[in-house]
């Protein structure tokens, strides 16, 4: 007889009730410190005390931490912390980032009706922003969790001049705090984080779940090609200076390179024309570089291809690029242990095992540089789209995911 999917039901409701708070009606948006944000901060603060958790707190930046106490006859318990955030990009969807939240509260809330302990103390971390949306500040949360935070984003502004120290002060935190928000990082066995996967990959193959291998590398540029502005009637073909045609080039290079390695992915996702008119071959352009791969060598290698390619098409068009890099961050490779352990627990629930690299960043990537770190992605609907209204996932995926995420907690449990 089928069983109901009880913490998949209950994960799905929270989702949407936590969904009505938003910064913008007939969108989900919810920005870091609006009055949303805060309500979300509220409203996870309430439902960690009903599931059970041993205490509930809120740092200087808004993370709201739910810790479940380990058995009482354990001496000296590790801990491990699993998580994710609860803000959104503009008009985003229901799951990103927060399945990764109400999936282990569901657990705890199961584990607390039981009367069952693990062997090492659980913390549930809501990071407060890993999008940038209002302040442009990444993996703040998370940072803040394992003390890296950078105490000069709090004078960031928004679009309306508002400063993030003066955002937090009106939600009633203590910038000056936000420095010494860390958990005990010396007792850290374990950070896991469940999450959509944001792609199509597990939807093409029909598959509920996925162990993620690493989180990819990437590297952003952003590339001012210039060429020369001149007549598009009186200018022949062969002695045009088009910058355009050299970014039109470029693009379709970066296509063929990324796609001729597994895992390398690449994108030119603006481009301009400036000052563009249709009668005026283009001087000017200005295009961004986007590379990602789950080790930095494969990245790397494909951007020292590219930029040999750059250089000769700019050479023979006779064009001049100027390059500016704008972010790079390593990969992160996922604990070859844990990754066992959660193969382990998904085979136990005779669901098929499937590797896969997460392409997208997570606050993973911030916790893994002081503990080891893994990833459990959940099937994406609607073909695989996220940041977006139309994300979905099942309730018996959500149900999946939370048995195995369980089954996984008790594995680990054998290492402590």
């Amino acid at each position: 007889m089928k069983t109901s999917p009880t913490l998949g039901n209950r994960i799905m409701a929270w989702s949407a009730d936590l969904a009505t708070h938003t910064d913008h009606p007939g969108m989900l948006t919810c920005a870091y410190m609006t009055p949303a944000h805060r309500a979300v901060a509220a409203q996870l603060d309430t439902w960690m005390h009903d599931c059970g958790f041993d205490e509930v707190r809120h740092d200087a930046v808004g993370n709201v931490i739910g810790l479940y106490r380990a058995d009482p006859a354990t001496a000296q318990p590790r801990l491990v912390s699993t998580g994710s955030h609860y803000d959104t990009v503009r008009d985003g969807g229901k799951y990103d980032g927060r399945l990764g939240i109400l999936l282990p509260m569901a657990i705890v809330a199961d584990l607390h009706a039981q009367g069952r302990r693990l062997p090492y103390d659980l913390e549930v971390v809501a990071f407060s922003e890993e999008e940038g949306l209002r302040f442009g500040s990444t993996f703040l949360g998370s940072s803040a969790y394992v003390g890296r935070f950078d105490n000069t984003v709090l004078d960031k502004t928004d679009a309306d001049g508002i400063s993030m120290r003066a955002a937090i002060v009106e939600a009633g935190l203590d910038p000056a705090q936000s420095a010494h928000c860390a958990t005990d990082v010396s007792r850290l066995k374990h950070y896991f984080e469940v999450h959509i996967e944001q792609g199509p990959v597990l939807l093409d193959r029909g598959l509920p779940l996925g162990i993620v291998t690493a989180i990819n590398g990437g590297v952003r540029r952003t590339l001012t090609l210039t060429g020369l502005a001149s007549h598009a009637g009186t200018t022949p073909m062969d002695m045009r200076h088009d910058a355009a045609c050299a970014a039109a080039e470029i693009i379709l290079y970066v296509e063929q390179r990324c796609a001729s390695v597994p895992g390398l992915v690449g994108t030119v996702g603006t481009l301009q024309v400036v000052n563009g008119s249709v009668n005026v071959v283009p001087g000017a352009c200005r295009l961004s570089l986007d590379l990602r791969a789950p080790q930095d060598s494969m990245r790397d290698a494909a951007l020292a291809d590219i930029e040999a390619r750059i250089e000769e098409i700019c050479q023979r068009r006779g064009v001049r690029c100027d390059m500016e890099e704008v972010m790079r961050k390593t990969a992160s490779a996922c604990a070859p242990g844990e990754q066992a352990l959660w193969a382990k627990a998904i085979a136990a629930h005779d669901a098929a095992v499937y590797e896969l690299p997460s392409g997208a960043g997570h606050d993973a990537m911030m916790v893994g540089q002081v503990a080891s770190m893994s990833m459990l992605f959940v099937r994406c609907g609607n073909g695989g789209i996220s940041h977006n209204p139309l994300e979905t996932i099942t309730v018996e995926d959500a149900q999946l995911a939370a048995q195995v995420t369980a089954s996984f907690l008790q594995e680990l449990a054998a290492t402590c």
